[in-house]
This record gives structure tokens, sequence and C-alpha cells, in this order.
């Protein structure tokens, strides 16, 4: 029992040396520009969530196609997450994040031109790369860095939800010059969809740009430069595969990440149930706005109460309302329809928000926590492979309602899975905690 009271005393210890080094303000104006870069930077890749239909008709692709863009896509993320733990363990964040940025823009100036199939499949692979290997763990990474212990919950869920306040307002802005353009502007769908491409390409290279200019904080360089000469990366695998309480984040991960991807088809969905393209777009990007409020009041309650307990409730309601997707359209009453959608919004992105704090309950070393998010993504977001191939069949084969019902219930059923691996998480954790005091 002795061992895991060390590794948690190491890392507490190793955790206060850049904490100490910067004041709470200090860490709060990081965590600011974080939660900028990140809102801005993957919005373009997903605009299938409030312009699906619309992509579909300028594109000229089948959702099949969709579903392979966004497969391929997801299979570059599955390659890129362990090396982008590398990466962030050993490369100045502030340099990543300025490449990922600006790469990103660039490339969606290119989107904007409406490619063929094989010039989007060369975009969507090479988003994987700018969005994956050099953006994800470097993030996230820095963010564990400069929160306290106590602050997990609230500084990633901060992260979260703030990145959604980001995509939120952009998405409104969007919609805005989306609607002003096919209807008082008098353009077409395409005309208006280009519009909104340059207007996050143009974000994304303008907030790059910026955020190069600002330092890394010297603890970070610090941590850096010590742990240069102690990197052995298959000792360092060997000792976070060792560690159970990783392994079943990793399982939460995977199942909170399908309620995740459940929600780019609302869109779609409400457009089937006789929703115009603009009325479901306004839906889905109210939805939008439940990220702030599920992520930061997630991550507060996590902190107040308890990351594991508030993410089983969120896990447990989010499955329970995808069922009542699955459901109420028999009931002909689409006011219902639209309160499950938003209140699925606001149970997901509760869920994203602090299903990366748990991760302090793993007791992992800070010089291979990029590591470790490297292997929890690479497992938690193999979705991102698969799903999209899933949502692709089951709606072209089953056309209509019936497909969608298909979907969600496969969604709810994973949910399920993902609300029992938390119970056990939570159980593990409390008999650790109990033993570690008995000793």
């Amino acid at each position: 029992m002795s061992k895991p009271a060390s590794v948690a005393a190491a890392v507490q210890s190793s955790a206060a040396v850049p904490v100490a080094k910067s004041d709470k303000a200090s860490r709060y104006i990081q965590l600011m520009l974080l939660v900028l870069a990140a809102g801005a930077i993957y919005p373009i890749l997903y605009l299938r969530q409030v312009y699906q239909t619309t992509m579909l008709d300028v594109f000229q692709i089948s959702h099949s196609e969709l579903g392979y863009l966004y497969s391929m896509l997801g299979t570059i993320f599955l390659i890129s997450y362990l090396p982008s733990g590398w990466l962030a363990d050993r490369i100045a964040p502030r340099f990543l994040i300025f490449f990922s940025l600006v790469a990103t823009g660039a490339l969606g100036l290119w989107y904007s031109t409406v490619p063929s199939m094989t010039g989007l499949m060369i975009i969507f692979g090479c988003w994987g790369l700018t969005t994956g290997l050099t953006f994800w763990a470097s993030v996230l990474k820095r963010v564990k860095m400069i929160a306290q212990h106590s602050e997990q919950g609230r500084f990633f869920g901060i992260l979260d939800g703030g990145r959604g306040l980001v995509e939120a307002l952009l998405a409104t802005v969007a919609l805005g010059i989306f609607a002003y353009a096919i209807g008082t502007g008098g353009q077409t769908a395409a005309e208006g969809f280009r519009h909104v491409v340059y207007l996050y390409s143009f974000i994304c290279i303008g907030l790059g740009f910026l955020l190069v200019l600002v330092k890394d904080p010297k603890s970070v360089s610090a941590e850096n430069a010590e742990n240069e000469e102690k990197h052995h990366l298959l000792s360092d695998l060997a000792t976070l595969i060792k560690i159970p309480e990783l392994w079943l984040v990793t399982a939460i991960v995977f199942c909170g990440y399908h309620i995740f991807w459940a929600t780019y088809s609302f869109s779609d969905y409400l457009q089937g149930s006789g929703m115009t393209a603009v009325m479901a777009g306004t839906i889905t990007t109210i939805k939008l706005w439940m990220r702030p409020v599920g992520g930061i009041g997630g991550g507060w309650l996590g902190d107040k109460y308890s990351n594991i307990s508030v993410l089983i409730v969120a896990l447990a309601l989010a499955s329970l309302a995808m069922v009542g997707l699955v459901l109420f359209p028999a009931l002909n009453n689409l006011g219902l329809l639209v309160v499950t959608v938003i209140f699925i919004g606001l149970m997901t992105y509760a869920i994203r928000g602090l299903y990366w704090a748990i991760l302090d309950t793993c007791n992992i070393p800070l010089r291979i926590t990029g590591l470790a998010i490297g292997i929890v993504s690479v497992v938690g977001y193999l979705p991102d492979t698969f799903i999209p191939l899933i949502n692709g069949y089951l709606t072209e084969q089953f056309p209509g309602a019936l497909g969608y019902k298909l979907y969600f219930s496969y969604i709810a059923f994973i949910g399920l899975i993902g609300t029992l691996t938390a119970l056990a998480l939570r159980a593990r954790v409390k008999r650790k905690t109990f033993n570690a005091h008995g000793a």
C-alpha cells in the first residue's frame, strides 16, 4: 500500500513546482489562451453538426462518402495520438499550437473552393495531423500542469466549457452570415457555406500568429529540460500499462465520446423531422451554447463533490435521454424533441469537461503525462474511425427515422456501459483510499 502513496506524493511534489512559479492570475490567463486555441481549431472540421445537409449538396457527396471522410479523419487521429503525447513531452506547446492553428486555417481556405472528393480526403487527412498530432496532447498536458490538484475538474471544465463558448459564439456569427447570405443576400447555399468556412479559416490563422507571441511559462520549459534525459519510451509505456485506473479512464472516454459523436447528427435528424435548414441549424447552435454551461458547471460540481460521481450522473442521464430521442418522435411533439436534443448537449458537455479531470485519480508521474494522454486518446477516441461508418451505413440502409433510431439506440447502449465503468472506477478509487488510510 505504500507504493501508491509514494507515487501520489511524487506527483504532487512534481506538480507543485510549476504551480509555485505561477500565481493564480497568470495560470488563468494561460488557461484562457488555451481555451481560445481549442475553441477556434475544431469547429471547421465538424461543420457537419450544423450544415450537414448543405455540405452533402455543396460537395455533391452521399452520407456514406461523408462517413468515409470522417472515418479517415478519425483514423489519422488514432495514429497521431500516441506520438502527440510524445511530442508534448518534448516540444514547447506554443510552437505546436501555432503550427496547428495556421495549418488548419490554410487547409480551410482550400476547403472553401469546394474541391473534389480526392481533395476532400487530403484536407481531412491533413486536418487529422494538424489537430491531432501537433495540438491535442500539448494542450491537455499544459492544462494539467497549470492546475492544482484541487482545481483539475474546474480547469478541464473551463477548457471544454470555455472552448464550447468560443465555438458557440463563432457558430452564432457563422449561422447569421449563412442565413443572411441565402436570405437577404440572395446567394446560393454553396456561397453561404463558403463565407462560413472563410470565417473559421481566418480566425484560426490570426489566433495562431497571436498565440506564438505568448511565451510558455518557464515551468514548462524547465520541466522539459529537467526530464530530457529521463525519457525511456518502452519503460514509460510499461509503467502506464500497469495502472488499472488508466484503462478504466480510457474506457470511460471511449463510451463518453460515443455520446458526443451522436450530437453531430442532430441537425440532419431534425431536418428529417420537418425542420428547415436554418431552424435545425438554430437548434443545434443553441445546443452548442450548452457547452460552457455543461463543461464549466460540471467541472465546478466535480471539484465541489466528486469528479467521478458527477460524471456517473451525466453519463446515465445522457444515455436515458438518447433513449428518449428514439421514442419521442412517435408522440409527434417537436418541442419535446428539441428539449431532448438540448438536454443531451448539456449532459454531453458535462461529460467532456470531466473525463479528463478523472485522469488525476491515476497517480501518473508528470513527466509522462503527455504519453498517458496519448494512450487514453488512442483507445478513447477510437470511435472516430468507425462511428461515421456505422452512421453512414444505418442512414443509407434504413432511410428516414428508422436509421437514426437504430443509431441512437446503439449510442444509448454504449453510454450505459460507460456509466457502469465509471461506477467501477469510483469503487476502485474508494477502496484504494480506504486501504491507504488503513495502512
